[in-house]
């Protein structure tokens, strides 16, 4: 079998990340998430810092035309005066994201892997998401010292910052379900239904 790449997209608290380590280790694959950061600082020699200032977040949004997304696929050499631009950062996180894909099957989580490897047929797009008391419940159990309604603001803040990073990047509004193959909610099903029905859609879309 050629080389295939799950790509998921979460809301901050649904478990996407867990069910994306879940599924690796249940294939056999590997498993990306932000040691991506690393990889495009090492190849590229910028800065992990600067990297990760823009890591599925746009604090200052360039300005690019509207509806323009930031996205092309091609990363600038070192002499040009943008090398360490916002859009350059990305553009070397999205050819890292491209060189796994024809090296080696694997999870990438987040930083819309789903609109990098669109052209590719070997890719299945998920997007995991669950009700916000779901999200709120499992926030606090990865940070004891929130309440509800802090849980709630951070997973608001995070979910905004993805959403904005994502149409920033791609031009595309991150929650469509046209973006995703498969669009799962956790707290419907439980962690290990969600991997369990991703390999079954996997076998049939690789079939």
């Amino acid at each position: 079998m050629k080389n295939y790449v799950i790509t998921i997209a979460r809301q901050y608290g649904s478990g996407g990340k867990t069910i994306g380590r879940m599924l690796a280790r249940e294939l056999g694959i590997g498993y990306h998430d932000k040691e991506l950061l690393v990889r495009a600082s090492v190849e590229s020699g910028i800065s992990a810092e600067l990297f990760a200032q823009v890591d599925e977040k746009i604090k200052k949004k360039p300005l690019i035309k509207p509806g323009k997304p930031l996205y092309t696929g091609e990363v600038l050499p070192p002499e040009s005066p943008d090398f360490t631009s916002v859009q350059n950062l990305l553009n070397y996180q999205a050819k890292v994201i491209r060189d796994l894909a024809q090296k080696e099957s694997c999870v990438i989580v987040g930083r819309c892997a789903d609109f990098i490897l669109r052209d590719l047929d070997n890719v299945l797009r998920i997007y995991v998401h669950a009700p916000i008391d779901y999200c709120i419940e499992k926030t606090i159990e990865l940070h004891p010292d929130f309440d509800a309604e802090e849980a709630r603001r951070f997973i608001q803040r995070t979910d905004k910052g993805r959403s904005d990073y994502y149409r920033c990047f791609t031009g595309n509004d991150w929650k469509n379900a046209d973006n995703y193959d498969l669009c799962i909610n956790s707290a419907v099903l439980g962690w290990d239904k969600c991997v369990a029905l991703v390999k079954s859609y996997l076998d049939i879309k690789l079939s």
